[in-house]
C-alpha cells in the first residue's frame, strides 16, 4: 500500500470516530445542570420569556432533533451560533485555534529538547548516579499535577524572579515564544519523564546489539555509534510515546490555558461551560478530537522516516 492509499484509508476512518465523539459530547453536555436561556436572561426573567427564548434557540426540541441539526450544520461547514458570544462558532474557534496549536507544538519541541539528551545520557550512564538523578527528578515532575506545576512556575519564575510573563499570548513570533515559555515548559515537564524512560530503555537494549558491535569493530568512535546507529532506531518507540501522550496532553491544555490566561481553545471551552454555551463546547471538543487523531496519523507517518523497514501495508 502506497502513502496516498494509506492516507485515504486513515482519513476515512476519522469520520466515524468524530461522529462518535460529537454524539457523546452532545448528550453529555446536555446532562449539565442549568438552562442556557435562563443564564442569558438572568434570574429575574419570567417563565414566558424563558420559554420564548428556548423556542427561538431550538432548545425546546428533542435532543435527537438538535443533534441532527448540529450534525447537518457540521457537514455544511456551519458549527452553529454561540449562545453567549452571539456570533458564529466557526470564526470564533478558528480565531482561538492558532494559540492552542502553537502551545502544543512549542511543548512538544521543549519536551524533545529535554528528553533526547537526558535519555541518551541516562542510558550511557545507566545505573550510575547520573542515571538515578535524572530518573528521580523527572519522576517527581511526573507525579505533580500539571496545573499545580504551572502555578509553581508562575510563583517562582514569573512573580519571584520576574523572568517570564505569567499570562498572555504575545503579538509577534518571538514575543509568543517568550510569553508561552512557562505554559509550554509546564506541559513539557509532564511529558518528558515518559519520553526519557522510553528512550533510555530503547538505548540500553540497543547498546549491545549486533549492529552496534559491528560499528565499533569498524573503528567508529562511541559518539558516532550512538548518534548514527543507536539513537535513530531508539527514537521509534519514543515517537510512539510522544504521539500517544501528546494527544492526551492536548486535553490538558484546557487547564493550562486557563492557568496562564492564554486565549486558546481550552480557555474558550472553560469559559463556555458556566454559561452552558452548547455550540461552542461541541465545536471545541470536535476540533480537539480531530487534532488528537491527526497527531496519531502524523506519528504513524513518522515511523517510515525513522525506520525504512516500516511500510504502509494494511
Amino acid at each position: 500500500m502506497n502513502v496516498a492509499a494509506f492516507l485515504r484509508r486513515r482519513l476515512v476512518q476519522l469520520i466515524p470516530v468524530l461522529i462518535g465523539v460529537s454524539l457523546i459530547t452532545f448528550y453529555m453536555i446536555h446532562l449539565i445542570p442549568g438552562d442556557p436561556a435562563r443564564n442569558m436572561l438572568g434570574p429575574r426573567a419570567t417563565p414566558e420569556r424563558i420559554a420564548a427564548l428556548r423556542q427561538e434557540l431550538g432548545l425546546d426540541e428533542p435532543l435527537w432533533v438538535q443533534y441532527g441539526r448540529f450534525l447537518t450544520g457540521v457537514v455544511h461547514g456551519d458549527l452553529g451560533k454561540s449562545l453567549y458570544y452571539r456570533q458564529a462558532v466557526g470564526p470564533l474557534v478558528l480565531d482561538r485555534l492558532p494559540a492552542t496549536l502553537f502551545l502544543v507544538a512549542y511543548s512538544a519541541l521543549i519536551a524533545m529538547l529535554l528528553s533526547i539528551p537526558l535519555g541518551v545520557l541516562a542510558a550511557l550512564k545507566r545505573d550510575g548516579w547520573v542515571d538515578q538523578t535524572i530518573r528521580i527528578v523527572f519522576l517527581v515532575a511526573l507525579a505533580m499535577p500539571a496545573f499545580w506545576l504551572g502555578i509553581l512556575l508562575i510563583l517562582v519564575l514569573g512573580l519571584r524572579f520576574g523572568i517570564f510573563p505569567i499570562g498572555g499570548y504575545g503579538d509577534t513570533f518571538p514575543d509568543r515564544l517568550y510569553h508561552l515559555f512557562l505554559p509550554a515548559l509546564t506541559i513539557a515537564l509532564s511529558l518528558s519523564p515518559l519520553l526519557i524512560r522510553s528512550l533510555r530503555s530503547s538505548m540500553v537494549a540497543n547498546i549491545r546489539a549486533q549492529y552496534a558491535t559491528t560499528a565499533r569493530a569498524k573503528g567508529l568512535s562511541e559518539r558516532q555509534v550512538v548518534v548514527s546507529h543507536l539513537l535513530r532506531p531508539s527514537l521509534i518507540s519514543t515517537i510512539t510515546v510522544l504521539g500517544v501522550n501528546l494527544g492526551f496532553l492536548i486535553g490538558s491544555t484546557v487547564i493550562i490555558e486557563s492557568v496562564f490566561a492564554i486565549p486558546g481553545l481550552g480557555f474558550l471551552m472553560v469559559s463556555s461551560i458556566p454559561s452552558r454555551d452548547y455550540p461552542v463546547i461541541q465545536a471545541v471538543t470536535l476540533v480537539l478530537a480531530l487534532l488528537v487523531l491527526l497527531i496519531n496519523l502524523i506519528t504513524d507517518m513518522t515511523y517510515a522516516l525513522l525506520d525504512p523497514r516500516v511500510t504502509y501495508g494494511s
